[in-house]
């Protein structure tokens, strides 16, 4: 569900004022979490005076409107939950060649020419502890048969994470295609995107997510779900979210601000209590950072396509 909300500026007295606030204003088009955007446009205008206008939705949805506005770009800065946008966009000459001076301790692998990591999720296995079921330590562990019908996996072509888990335990070798066969052979469902997957698990009719967006399960924990997010001991993958400045901003300098604000201690702080991984390796978190992790990589040369209907064969998903 798409959701518009502008962040205004107080004490704006006539015409005049107004206008020059126009002067102030940044655009930001982002794919959630909502409660951090609107933190950080909050926090933004505390300490700058400049007004953000945003437009939040999903991945999908904010894609779709950028391109229904090519002809006459609104949008300053976009946040997306794909990396993949990040380096489309820097390919086809599309953003603003800016290094924030508060990028110096976010790691080279989550920055580019003109985009940067806002913050990192992990996909992990989300286990309900009163499922009855064996507390799982690794992605084979959900092939035995006391979790027979009782694993639930976000459809890789709803969630580009889950796209890249599979692309990750596949495009290696073969061994990837046997752990998914012998998951269908054990009944684990793909019901759809990331809250399909997880909710039957949340209620107690399944037992376990295989592939969890981790900032999202973790959330549900600290709000006293029965939920415990387990990162498997043989690898995961990672899903940065990149935020750049679109050339065609016609806001350039407030939109720097806006980047360096996001990265500054106080930015990464309300990324953090978004159970995200921060960007900055300076920046602690309550969670499992990238440290500690075994991060597995996707070969760029994956086909997509072939990957996806071969999962979707196995899964019997048309």
């Amino acid at each position: 569900m798409k959701r518009i909300g502008t962040f205004l500026l107080a004490g704006l007295a006539g015409f005049g004022l107004a206008g020059a606030a126009q002067a102030q204003n940044v655009t930001v088009y982002t794919a959630g979490p909502a409660n951090l955007i609107d933190s950080l446009a909050s926090g933004f205008k505390d300490e700058t005076g400049i007004t953000v206008d945003v437009f939040q939705a999903t991945t999908g949805k904010v894609m779709a409107r950028l391109e229904a506005e090519a002809g006459n770009p609104v949008a300053d800065i976009l946040i997306s939950a794909s990396w993949d946008t990040a380096t489309d966009f820097a390919a086809q000459g599309k953003l603003l060649d800016y290094n924030s001076a508060n990028a110096a301790n976010v790691p080279d692998f989550l920055k580019g020419p003109g985009y940067v990591a806002q913050g990192i999720s992990a996909l992990a296995i989300a286990w309900n502890p009163n499922s009855g079921t064996p507390r799982p330590a690794d992605w084979s562990d959900l092939t035995d048969e006391a979790y027979r019908d009782l694993v639930t996996m976000p459809d890789p072509s709803q969630s580009g994470s889950a796209y890249e888990l599979v692309a990750a335990l596949t495009t290696q070798n073969d061994l990837g295609w046997t752990l998914f066969d012998a998951l269908a052979a054990n009944d684990m469902i793909v019901p759809g995107a990331n809250a399909q997957a997880l909710n039957p698990v949340l209620q107690g009719a399944k037992g376990v997510v295989f592939g969890a967006v981790d900032y999202i399960s973790l959330g549900q924990a600290a709000k006293g779900e029965t939920i415990e997010v387990i990162f498997p001991a043989s690898g995961t993958v990672i899903a940065p979210r990149p935020m750049m400045i679109l050339k065609s901003s016609k806001n350039q300098d407030a939109a720097k601000k806006f980047i360096d604000y996001v990265l500054s201690d106080k930015g990464q702080a309300m990324v953090a209590a978004t159970y995200l991984m921060p960007a900055r390796s300076d920046v602690a978190a309550d969670r499992a950072l990238i440290s500690d992790l075994k991060i597995l990589s996707v070969d760029p040369a994956s086909d997509r396509a072939a990957t996806l209907a071969r999962f979707n064969k196995i899964f019997g998903i048309e």
